[in-house]
């Protein structure tokens, strides 16, 4: 595993799919990044720890993070350490995907987010 590359599950692919058709949001990067901070937002650690990325969704870190890279990888050291592990690239990468994933199932299964606006006041509220 690396955070050089980010590959998603097709249950994940399928959830994004269906949330891009209902927010008219574009890029798989921008909801992977609103599904990420919506996962690490919560204190509890996700239940599923072993992910099968074996869509065809794959991006880049620099495409997840874009300029914000370092703040992203600063959130997932600080989650690492909340964890209690040592924020190694296995240990980030894992982290990365258990949050990414828990976070787009948190979008997909809230039935309040339809547009980009609802999917802003979900995240705040």
């Amino acid at each position: 595993m690396s955070l050089e590359t980010i590959r998603l599950s097709q249950p994940a692919r399928d959830q994004l799919v269906g949330l891009k058709r209902t927010t008219g949001i574009k890029n798989w990067n921008v909801l992977c990044r609103w599904a990420l901070a919506l996962s690490l937002r919560e204190p509890s650690t996700p239940l599923v720890k072993e992910i099968v990325a074996d869509s065809n969704v794959e991006m880049s870190w620099k495409t997840f993070a874009g300029t914000y890279g370092d703040v992203y990888l600063a959130l997932l050291r600080q989650r690492c350490a909340l964890d209690g592990e040592a924020p190694t690239d296995e240990a980030l990468s894992r982290t990365l995907t258990i949050h990414l994933h828990r976070g787009i199932g948190y979008l997909a299964g809230n039935k309040d987010v339809r547009t980009i606006r609802e999917l802003v006041g979900s995240a705040c509220g």
